[in-house]
């Protein structure tokens, strides 16, 4: 009849398009976002957690994020001797051991003008405070950056506490990406000004015109300038970090702008950020997941080479680029320049800019982390913007799409595999949603093909979706993630959830289920008068098929078996729940005259479970058959 053939169209129209994907998917994201909140990685934009997947550049500021972010100052070179400092952390206990002298006086450090004299620069042209600890033998607490949290601490190890002075600032020269430095003014008692000036050290040298040599104020030259310098570079290969301080009495100024100019260099200070135990695993795991990390930092380029050979990010012969050499190509030749670098240092943040443009005009998908308010600009620009939870500023965080809760490298790592996990889901219950709706559809189609009635009425086909489409396509979103997730290559941005090898798969495995389903049709009907015991049956077989078959949507790779039967405990609640349901309809009475359906003899059970496991178990011997046919890797 025509209201009949309606009904059943819209039905099948209905069973076509599977209406509750958009909620799936955003339930999806929502509780990958969760998972990742609990890996220190807090996602502020859902779409981003589909182009955490496609990522294959990480770029990395080095302090705090690939390393301790635990200053500990290690060494310190006046020009006369270099001490080195012993301690950890920020307890103020430590001894200074003279490593080399040039002086013979045998001056004790308490007693020596010339460390002092770096040691209470240090501690002035500073910007952090030292607290108690929570208990008396506790380590004291810095609040502010923990560089100069270093410097005052070494500074209480000899005695030197800027809290107790009697110095009043007076005018600030603050930290400046560009000229790599930062000065202090103060007015001491007798009313005579000083500038102290820290920085990175050939900058502090360009300044400066004199140099302090046992407490004696000495023309800077040339030759000495070499010899800093290449201390510097000495200290630096160690994996210290290196700061230039000096000072000026009475500084020359215009009204009150003071200026950094005829300094008189008071000596270098080396200390250690150690690398996180972690990070090193995690950049292993990048280059398995063909993710190329790369160090981007303000550090001198040897401190910076040190610690990325040491993390792996480069190689032991590998160059570090310095922001210098990047101002003397253009970006064509940056372009191509990237692709061989793996290390910046001395960089600004419009070198920072440039890096993320020059790796995306070559196509690749960019993650950039981010704490500075000049970071800003980059971390905007890159396809995925990291900001620091711990110091990254309200600006950095109001321009990125991911915030790390704990400053740490490793957590990258982690939003990226649970970004790859979420998205394999995806494909996971959009193929089991596909598979099942165009199962129904061919197996109605093909009935009437052939000149059957009518196999499955509108409402039973409405109600099957209902159970199938429903919670088994949840229980696929929340799946773990495969153990070989981070060994894949990045999925290419262009890459759609439903290819055309996906949608033939789609085909196929809802043909599996049409059959099964038409087998178990045709097996029970003879006649008019066993129409409706056929029509239970198919029911019956078309909804059961269907939750089995999410088993084998589990992974296109591996078993049911090797992924682990019980490694998804919401997948089996929810088939156990839906298959309650479709067993109610078809057995109690009230239900029964709902959905025109008969209860099913004991011997047809046997039959819809048989046929209902046909679709899956074809699935997983494919499966078996592609693993006993791949190639096997041969020992060397």
């Amino acid at each position: 009849e025509l209201l009949e053939i309606a009904m059943m169209s819209i039905s099948l129209a209905v069973a076509a398009v599977p209406e509750g994907l958009p909620a799936v998917v955003t339930i999806a994201l929502a509780l990958g976002l969760q998972r990742m909140v609990k890996r220190q990685a807090l996602v502020r934009k859902l779409p981003s957690v589909e182009t955490l997947g496609s990522v294959t550049v990480i770029c990395s500021d080095k302090t705090g994020t690939l390393t301790r972010n635990e200053m500990t100052v290690r060494e310190v070179a006046t020009a006369s001797r270099v001490y080195h400092v012993s301690g950890v952390g920020y307890d103020p206990h430590g001894t200074f051991d003279r490593q080399t002298a040039t002086a013979t006086d045998g001056a004790s450090p308490e007693q020596d003008d010339d460390l002092r004299k770096v040691l209470t620069i240090g501690a002035y042209c500073n910007t952090a405070q030292v607290q108690p600890g929570e208990t008396a033998d506790a380590a004291l607490r810095v609040l502010g950056d923990p560089t100069e949290g270093a410097l005052l601490i070494v500074a209480l190890k000899l005695g030197i506490n800027p809290q107790q002075a009697k110095l009043t600032r007076v005018f600030e020269i603050p930290f400046d990406s560009q000229r790599k430095a930062m000065s202090l003014v103060f007015r001491q008692a007798d009313g005579r000004e000083i500038i102290m000036t820290k920085g990175a050290p050939e900058v502090v040298l360009k300044a400066s015109t004199h140099e302090q040599v046992d407490g004696q104020q000495i023309a800077l030259t040339d030759e000495r300038r070499a010899v800093l310098l290449a201390l510097n570079e000495s200290m630096a290969g160690r994996a210290l970090r290196v700061l230039g301080l000096a000072y000026r009495d009475n500084p020359p100024h215009t009204g009150d702008q003071h200026q950094e100019r005829d300094l008189v260099f008071a000596g270098l200070i080396g200390m250690i950020d150690p690398p996180r135990e972690e990070v090193k695993a995690a950049v292993s795991r990048c280059r398995d997941a063909g993710i190329r990390p790369v160090m981007i930092t303000g550090d001198h380029p040897a401190t910076a080479g040190a610690i990325a050979r040491e993390l792996g990010i480069a190689a032991g012969d590998e160059a570090v680029r310095t922001g210098a050499e990047l101002d003397d190509v253009d970006d064509p030749q940056l372009q191509q320049l990237v692709t061989s670098t793996s290390v910046y240092a001395r960089v600004s943040a419009e070198h920072k800019l440039r890096i993320v443009n020059a790796w995306k005009s070559r196509g690749q998908i960019v993650a950039m982390t981010g704490d500075g308010v000049n970071d800003a600009p980059a971390v905007k620009a890159a396809d995925i913007g990291v900001a620091m939870g711990i110091t990254g500023t309200d600006v950095t965080k109001e321009a990125s799409d991911m915030v790390l809760l704990d400053d740490n490298f490793t957590s990258i790592v982690s939003a990226v595999e649970e970004g790859r996990g979420i998205f394999d889901n995806i494909q996971k219950f959009v193929h089991y949603l596909l598979s099942c709706n165009a199962g129904e559809v061919i197996f109605m189609f093909v009935s009437s093909l052939i000149g059957w009635p009518i196999p499955l009425l509108a409402i039973q086909i409405l109600w099957i979706n209902l159970v199938t489409d429903g919670l088994p396509a949840l229980a696929l979103g929340i799946e773990p993630a495969e153990p070989d997730i981070m060994k894949r290559a990045p999925r290419a941005t262009d890459a759609q959830v439903v290819n055309w090898r996906r949608g033939g798969l789609v085909l196929f495995h809802g043909s599996l289920i049409a059959l099964a389903t038409g087998i178990g049709f045709a097996w029970t009907y003879d006649g008019p008068e066993s129409l409706h015991t056929a029509r239970s049956v198919a029911f019956c077989i078309m909804a059961f098929s269907q939750l089995a078959f999410s088993f084998g949507c589990r992974s296109q790779r591996n078993t049911m078996f090797e992924v682990g039967p019980w490694s998804n405990p919401y997948l089996l609640l929810a088939i156990a729940a839906s298959a309650t349901l479709q067993i109610a309809v078809v057995m109690l009475p009230a239900t029964q005259a709902l959905f025109e359906t008969e209860r099913v003899a004991a011997a047809d059970w046997l039959h819809i479970v048989l046929l209902s496991l046909v679709p899956v178990t074809i699935v997983e011997v494919i499966k078996l058959v592609r693993h006993a046919t791949r190639p096997r890797a041969t020992s060397p």
